[in-house]
């Protein structure tokens, strides 16, 4: 460190590198300027003076610097003489011949062997750091490694123990062992009771980054306080990973270590290492030796007093305040000028308002006069204490972090009542003052941008236009609607007509005559054209203002872009015609569903021609005419004299069903007509739908009954088994194999063959009787076999029994077939069970 405070013009000096802007600016003043072929001979001479000097500067720098460095390696070389002295019992003289003989024939420097000697003589903890670095290195004890090493380290505990501060120790501590380590700056830390961090001693830093580091508040986050508070060492590879820290605004890419300094158990402050680089991994051996120069920091912070704190600042403005106070003086909104009150210990407590500006007005109505001087926490102590404000202060002097904060409600005790304030709040922090901007919110000011804000998203400006002297008024929302320049100023009313679409100046004729004419308020949508080619669709309002007299005085209103309501609407005109078109189309094609079904497989109410059997129809539509679906049956006699009995159900609903339904419903009535069996029809019949139709599946149970024999084959195509009603029993048939036609090609089926007896009732439905949307299908026939056990006096009023108690919730088509074996040889038909040769699954 030059005992000199000029700095010189050659390389820059220890930390200059990263000092901020303004301390490199002052380093540079004293450069030679290279005097101009036509400039005066003194000013010649003068740069050649200055050029001198810095030269005799750097000289007397570079010496001094030589005379400390062997100072310190005298105390070493000094140091290992008394240890030859203890051990060779011999005086200072021989002992001084001794290692110059020693270091002469080991082919060193008598430092790097006195260094060796204490070494050798002490095995402390550097020694040990030493010894690790050199196996580290690869070399031997004896080797060119291990003097390097010792020797930083010694000479750094040499320097520690002859410096009479801390600040000392820090300089010793990069010069000597952090510099050849890469390192560009340090700052050694020292803890408070309170947890604050004082700044002992830095070097590679600027005087006034250090300045402004120089106190840390308790509970401001720093890359320090981090390490004090987890107790660890932190490393930050980039600065910007962490939280701030000293200089870490002047390099932001370099690397930091933080690592507590203690004894004993006890943590007496912070080693914080600054790295040119992003830090990478450091070796174990380096690690240790930080770690030896923190420990060697926590002796000096253990030993050395602390820093005396600065004398409290006088009350008046500082030089240094001075512009900061007509910088303020010069701002439109409130601001206080604010410096640090430290106690006796050197600890910040309050701040003290130095200068409140000409806008500031004390919520407590309280004159300037009487807050200049005060302390900040005893004039607003719920404003400033009561909050986060003050801890915000704090940060901003420890940090220099720009702080705002909008909309921040602040308390303050006017004669004892609180009284509560909204403001904006701005903090910064301009050398050791800070400068706090107290905007108070305006309640006439805040109503007037939240009509403006109101006014530009709902898009709407307004106007007012005085008639008899002709000003017309504006707002900037209006500019921007009729696409006009500020410079252009308003347009009249009178000439709305010349900007709108030609087809709306009848519109517009009206609207001004109810307006101008007629003295009424009026409203008028029409098309503007703008300048730029844009035409907008605009709804306008308007309202005459009259005088005492009753005459018109001016005309006041509102203009409102509705172009997006205008397509919006357009849109879903749009929109409802195309859906009105489609409800339509699809009404119809429902329509010829139901007449397509209704054509081809009318309702047929004549009785079937056979002796023993009574037939009863019941059909159920759907609730919407949109799920005209596919259910049918038939029921024929046949030329064999036995009578085909079928139900079968389409997939889907509408034409493309009902069209499948004929389909199937005509092939199994012609197939019937080989006299083939049940099984072997569905087979048939499944290749019809399978080959023949438009990718038409369907369920389906077909059964022949031989009157003769009174014996009923049946099987089923994925279809719900028939329900045979016998006495007071219901149960269903056996659930034979057969898979939905349609699917697949060359499906078999299996048939099953039961006798009846007089009186036996067989169900044959559709799957819109049990269907429910929550329920199992098995707990739907459960259901339907109990309700089919009641008695009835007639076989329809046991089909309407069902219908009435059935649980559907679908919605689908429902098609139920009820068949009785006659009690005796001339049973005829059902009175009222609209029995007949086929049937529609229609009503």
């Amino acid at each position: 460190m030059s005992a000199f405070p000029i700095p010189d013009n050659g390389a820059p000096s220890e930390g200059e590198a990263d000092a901020p802007p303004d301390a490199a600016a002052s380093h540079r003043e004293l450069e030679v300027a290279v005097p101009q072929p036509d400039a005066a001979p003194a000013t010649a001479e003068r740069a050649a003076q200055v050029g001198r000097l810095a030269a005799t500067v750097e000289r007397l720098r570079e010496e001094v610097q030589a005379a400390r460095d062997a100072a310190d390696g005298r105390a070493l070389i000094e140091l290992a003489k008394g240890i030859l002295v203890e051990r060779l019992h011999c005086g200072p003289a021989q002992a001084a011949r001794q290692l110059g003989e020693l270091a002469a024939q080991s082919g060193v420097s008598e430092l790097e062997l006195a260094t060796d000697i204490i070494n050798q003589a002490a095995h402390d903890h550097v020694t040990r750091v030493a010894s690790d670095f050199l196996q580290a290195a690869g070399g031997d004890p004896g080797g060119p490694a291990v003097p390097s090493a010792a020797v930083r380290l010694r000479t750094t505990e040499s320097a520690a123990l002859a410096a009479e501060d801390t600040q000392t120790v820090a300089e010793s501590l990069l010069q000597h062992a952090l510099t050849p380590l890469g390192a560009t700056a340090v700052a050694v830390w020292t803890a408070g009771h309170d947890g604050s961090l004082t700044l002992s001693g830095h070097a590679g830093f600027s005087n006034e980054e250090a300045e402004r580091w120089r106190y840390v508040p308790p509970g401001v986050a720093t890359t320090a306080r981090q390490a004090l508070a987890e107790r660890r060492t932190v490393r930050l590879s980039t600065t910007a990973d962490g939280p701030p820290t000293i200089g870490y605004g002047h390099g932001p890419h370099g690397g930091r270590t933080a690592i507590c300094a203690g004894t004993g158990g006890r943590i007496h402050g912070v080693l914080e290492i600054c790295w040119p680089q992003p830090l990478a991994e450091h070796p174990p051996a380096v690690e240790r030796q930080l770690e030896a120069l923190a420990e060697l920091c926590a002796h000096t912070l253990e030993a050395l007093p602390a820093p005396p704190p600065d004398p409290t600042p006088p009350l008046r403005p500082s030089p240094s305040d001075l512009e900061l106070v007509d910088l303020s003086d010069g701002l439109h909104d409130g601001a206080l000028v604010l410096r640090p009150h430290l106690d006796g210990e050197g600890r910040l407590t309050d701040f003290r308002i130095v200068h409140a500006n000409t806008h500031f007005q004390d919520p407590a109505g309280r004159p300037r006069s009487a807050l200049n001087g005060s302390l900040l926490l005893e004039t607003y102590p719920m404003a400033v204490g009561g909050s986060a404000l003050y801890s915000a202060i704090e940060r901003v002097y420890a940090t220099g972090e720009l702080f705002r904060a909008q909309r921040m409600t602040l308390t303050t005790l006017v004669d004892q009542v609180p009284l509560e304030t909204v403001a904006d709040i701005s903090i910064t922090r301009h050398g050791r003052s800070l400068l706090m901007v107290w905007r108070i919110e305006d309640e006439t000011a805040r109503l007037a941008s939240l009509l403006q804000h109101a006014q530009r998203l709902g898009r709407v400006g307004g106007f007012e236009e005085n008639l008899v002297t002709g000003e017309i008024t504006w707002n900037s929302q209006l500019f921007s609607l009729y696409g006009r320049d500020l410079a252009e100023g308003p347009a009249s009313l009178r000439d709305l007509t010349e900007r709108a679409h030609a087809d709306d100046a009848t519109a517009i004729g009206r609207f001004l005559r109810t307006v101008l004419h007629h003295r009424r308020p009026a409203t008028l949508a029409f098309r503007l054209r703008r300048s730029d080619g844009v035409t907008r669709h605009i709804r306008i309002a308007a309202e005459p203002v009259l005088d005492s007299e009753g005459q018109l005085l001016l005309v006041r209103g509102a203009y409102q872009d509705i172009s997006a309501q205008h397509w919006t609407e357009v849109a879903l005109a749009a929109t409802r015609d195309q859906l009105a078109h489609t409800e339509q189309e699809s009404a119809e094609r429902n329509r010829l569903a139901l007449q397509l079904q209704h054509a081809i497989m009318p309702p047929t109410h004549g009785p079937l021609e056979t002796t023993d059997l009574r037939i009863a129809v019941r059909y159920r539509p759907a609730e919407t005419e949109s799920l005209v679906g596919g259910d049918w049956y038939d029921t024929v006699v046949l030329p064999s004299g036995q009578v085909l009995l079928c139900v079968g159900d389409i997939a889907g609903h509408g034409v493309k069903a009902a069209t499948g339904m004929v389909v199937l419903r005509n092939a199994l009535r012609g197939l019937a007509m080989t006299g083939a069996g049940p099984a072997k029809l569905l087979g048939w019949l499944n290749n019809v739908a399978h080959h023949l139709t438009d990718h038409v599946t369907a369920t389906a149970v077909c059964a022949l009954y031989d009157p003769a024999a009174r014996t009923l084959r049946w099987a089923r195509a994925g279809h719900l088994p028939p329900v045979l009603v016998r006495a007071d029993d219901a149960t269903t048939l056996p659930l034979t194999q057969g898979l939905l036609l349609g699917a697949l090609a060359d499906v078999g089926y299996e048939e099953d063959t039961c006798r009846l007896h007089p009186g036996d009732i067989l169900l044959m439905y559709t799957d819109g009787l049990i269907e429910r949307r929550d329920t199992a299908v098995h707990e739907s026939l459960t259901q339907l076999l109990v309700t089919a056990q009641k008695p009835a006096d007639t076989l329809g009023q046991r089909l309407d029994h069902l219908l009435t108690y059935s649980k559907s919730d679908t919605d689908d088509d429902t098609c139920l077939i009820g068949i009785q074996i006659a009690p005796g040889p001339s049973a005829g038909p059902d009175p009222d069970g609209r029995g007949g040769e086929a049937g529609p699954a229609g009503p």
